[in-house]
């Protein structure tokens, strides 16, 4: 059994490949680095896959907090990870949108999964999960109900800034005008799909492309993003452990090629 997991800013991803190269566990927790959520979300996915730890003959670690894991065989970059877990998730795929909770990311790929050219917005939560979170706060609103909010909207609404502290007060002066909070909530992932395409652009992206990522789950941004970049937007099975299945292909791939080059 082969294990990869992906320790991000806000959740943990552990996902568990068996020797036939197959997924036989995944498990997420939505809390990250600085806390022991991975543990957690590794000891649901050995129960999933009715193994113990003594199984594993190999671990990738990966993301934002990979470096903490000491005892992993091997630290990949997300970007990387990211490619492999679509790739292997999906195939032939062209372009892919990872939006964490404090990056975004746009990686372009070739037929083969492997990266050709990326973005990554890491300076700023601006069209990041931060900025969701923010924008649900503000509009008194679970994160996981700002889709179907948005989804009430006739009207709409243009909000200038995704830098996260502007974006709130130009929400909140919006509110305090009367606009109402479904139509704000639309006009907050219009102007993230702007944003995306914006770094879309810069990589060069073509069809087909796949989101991933927690906010992958928020449908009405999927659709806004479709709709900006002018082709369908696909989010994949496992969106938000996409990194940790790649980590698993990895130390499926790894594991296998050193013992084919000692035996």
């Amino acid at each position: 059994m082969f294990l990869g997991i992906d320790i991000g800013s806000s959740s943990s991803k552990v996902a568990i490949i068996n020797d036939n190269g197959e997924l036989a566990a995944v498990s997420v927790i939505n809390l990250g680095t600085g806390t022991n959520a991975y543990q957690t979300a590794l000891e649901d996915a050995l129960s999933q896959a009715k193994i113990t730890l003594e199984d594993i003959q190999f671990t990738v670690a990966t993301g934002y907090g990979r470096m903490n894991l000491k005892n992993a065989d091997r630290q990949i970059t997300e970007i990387t990870c990211h490619a492999k877990g679509v790739h292997y998730l999906v195939g032939n795929v062209s372009t892919i949108v990872d939006i964490g909770g404090q990056d975004a990311k746009v990686i372009k790929l070739d037929s083969e999964g492997k990266v050709q050219n990326f973005v990554m917005n890491e300076k700023c939560a601006a069209g990041t999960g931060r900025f969701m979170e923010v924008m649900a706060r503000v509009l008194g609103c679970e994160l996981s109900d700002l889709s179907a909010m948005a989804e009430k909207s006739t009207k709409n609404i243009s909000i200038s800034n995704v830098c996260t502290v502007f974006a709130e007060s130009e929400v909140i002066s919006r509110l305090s005008a009367g606009e109402k909070l479904e139509d704000v909530a639309r006009g907050a992932h219009v102007a993230i799909a702007k944003r995306v395409t914006g770094m879309c652009n810069r990589v060069g992206y073509s069809p087909k492309v796949v989101m991933t990522g927690g906010v992958a789950l928020n449908a009405n941004l999927v659709q806004a993003l479709s709709a900006e970049l002018g082709c369908e937007v696909e989010v994949v099975p496992h969106s938000q452990a996409a990194g940790a299945i790649g980590a698993a292909v990895f130390a499926y791939e790894i594991f296998n090629k050193e013992e084919d080059d000692n035996a």
